[in-house]
């Protein structure tokens, strides 16, 4: 919508407080089309307003300081519905629909499973899932949460960003400055002058790579490798386990081969996979961790063309355990828990959103991982 030719800012909110103040209770739709703005214009005026004491934010809207306070997930006033000016919705009425908006990197591997997970526990709440695929790129996530941040009737995202980089720096900042209740998946991310922290549900992939560590340590291996994908955003976190458990068990890292190499989709990949194995050759080492699966399959196939036995001579843990199972041998892994990252990033917007207090504190919740122990480790 065109914000010109319209009332200055400070109009535009006096506009919202006298409305409220005839209503009662307001809608972020309601108001953007009365004011012919867009409906971030809208949320921004708001979190200022109630930022200075005037009025009080709850879930699609806004309510006069002292005045009626919105029930939120539990069936108060939304942009969805109409808000009565005193009391709960009436025994009996249809309770508005929360309305989610979701985007993730891609729509195969790893999310699905995620996805699955939102969508089960938002049908257990009656709330909608809008799912959007993006393609690891900050501009097309950008795009997709532009989009579904200015429909009236969405009420909180759930999203797993680009983070790194300038392009995924300068996503993160537009998140943060969108005031959108919204909960990171698989991410974390914070900034400004104290380094605020965005609400988060995450694996503990520095604890699973750990895990996978220690099983293979039990079994008496010392030279213990680390290969991974150089885009990942999950590599330096299972780098980060992976090193720390070394170093717990007094595994010189100085020793220990560590390499970060095109995804096996790249063209360079068989070359880069030769050269691992290469080096694995020459720094006798007897264990790898290789993140992802797809790469660890490629990397025993090519083992066992080359005379290398698995796990006789390379003991190999995969992470991810997406199809690790399909390998021949059967791949030991690492399984992050991703239905149990979607339910409890789910629970954590609703959460957010039942709570109208602006000053609710941030919360991070991380989710342990599990190994699970196949022929590619142990004969």
């Amino acid at each position: 919508m065109s914000e010109s030719p319209g009332p200055l800012p400070d109009e535009r909110r006096a506009q919202v407080v006298e409305l409220l103040r005839r209503r009662g209770v307001v809608r972020v739709g309601d108001l953007a089309t009365e004011l012919d703005v867009s409906v971030i214009t809208i949320r921004r005026d708001i979190a200022l307003l109630s930022s200075q004491g005037l009025i009080r934010r709850v879930r699609g809207g806004a309510v006069l300081r002292g005045g009626p306070v919105a029930d939120t997930l539990a069936g108060g006033e939304t942009e969805d519905a109409p808000a009565p000016q005193t009391g709960p919705v009436a025994a009996g009425a249809e309770r508005p629909q929360v309305t989610i908006g979701m985007v993730v990197p891609s729509l195969n591997y790893y999310w699905p499973d995620v996805i699955r997970g939102v969508r089960e526990a938002a049908a257990a709440a009656g709330a909608r899932v809008v799912l959007r695929g993006a393609s690891y790129r900050a501009a097309d996530e950008r795009h997709h949460l532009s989009r579904l941040i200015e429909s009236a009737g969405m009420d909180g995202l759930l999203v797993a960003p680009t983070t790194t980089g300038e392009d995924g720096q300068a996503l993160v900042r537009w998140l943060q400055e969108a005031d959108m209740p919204m909960v990171l998946i698989e991410r974390t991310a914070a900034s400004g002058p104290y380094h605020e922290a965005m609400e988060s549900v995450v694996s503990d992939h520095a604890l699973g790579a750990g895990m996978a560590v220690r099983h293979l340590v039990e079994l008496g291996h010392r030279r213990i490798g680390l290969i991974t994908t150089i885009q990942s955003p999950t590599g330096p976190h299972v780098r980060q386990g992976w090193r720390q458990a070394c170093e717990e068990f007094g595994l010189p890292l100085a020793d220990m081969l560590d390499v970060s190499t095109v995804d096996q989709l790249d063209p360079e990949w068989p070359k880069a996979l030769e050269n691992v194995i290469d080096q694995c050759v020459a720094s006798e080492t007897t264990a790898l961790l290789v993140h992802s699966d797809p790469e660890a399959i490629n990397l025993v196939e090519r083992c066992q063309e080359r005379g290398i036995r698995v796990p006789d001579d390379l003991a190999i843990v995969a992470y991810d355990d997406e199809v690790a199972e399909l390998c021949d041998p059967p791949l030991t892994a690492v399984r992050p828990p991703k239905m149990a990252i979607g339910r409890a990033a789910f629970g954590l917007l609703a959460a957010r959103l039942a709570d109208p207090d602006p000053e609710r504190p941030t919360h991070r919740v991380v989710v342990e991982p599990t190994l699970i122990v196949r022929s590619s480790s142990v004969s």
